[in-house]
């Protein structure tokens, strides 16, 4: 790549000429929580392919958020924003989601050995359940996700992993994510 050809890109970014940035791919193999797989998969300009829990036993691995990530929510939807709580608050979310998850755990393993379908039995589990998936998208897609999903209002969860996506953006396409950085962060 010469300097015309990153200039190029520059230009095609800051005018927003997207289709080209739209032949090439990115294959992700994600592991999150449920609720995180639910928000990711909103975005419908990838392929997603799901591990099934149909097939496969459940693990009894679950999302406890850290001390720091229990969050209350304050003011109306879309205007809110996110306050910290008292340590002896988030210590007791933090149980009340351990005891939770093992109650849940416990009820699909017996389901299961009792002989229901893993299909039915997988209904037990909550959406802090971890899940995990492939992920096939292309720059300009990928850049959209992040545009959206690493901003300061996306929930914490997501964010963090749209963090690391585009660490993978910069990595393996360091010229385009320059030139998306440079644009402010807006997709293509």
């Amino acid at each position: 790549m010469d300097d015309s050809d990153a200039g190029l890109i520059r230009f095609l970014m800051r005018d927003r000429h997207g289709t080209p940035f739209e032949h090439n791919a990115f294959r992700f193999h994600i592991r999150c929580p449920i609720f995180v797989a639910r928000e990711w998969f909103r975005h419908r300009v990838g392929s997603f392919n799901e591990f099934s829990m149909r097939y496969a036993r459940a693990t009894d691995d679950f999302y406890i958020p850290e001390p720091e990530d229990v969050r209350s929510q304050v003011g109306r939807p879309g205007a809110y924003s996110f306050e910290p709580v008292a340590d002896e608050l988030a210590e007791a979310t933090r149980e009340e989601l351990r005891a939770v998850y093992e109650t849940a755990f416990a009820t699909y393993e017996r389901l299961v050995e009792q002989g229901v379908a893993r299909e039915l039995a997988r209904a037990v589990l909550p959406v802090g359940a971890y899940t995990e998936f492939f992920w096939t998208v292309n720059a300009r897609s990928l850049m959209n996700f992040v545009s959206l999903r690493a901003a300061e209002t996306a929930q914490r969860e997501i964010r963090r992993y749209a963090e690391a996506v585009e660490s993978f953006l910069a990595e393996r396409m360091p010229v385009t994510h320059e030139a998306f950085v440079a644009n402010g962060r807006v997709a293509p």
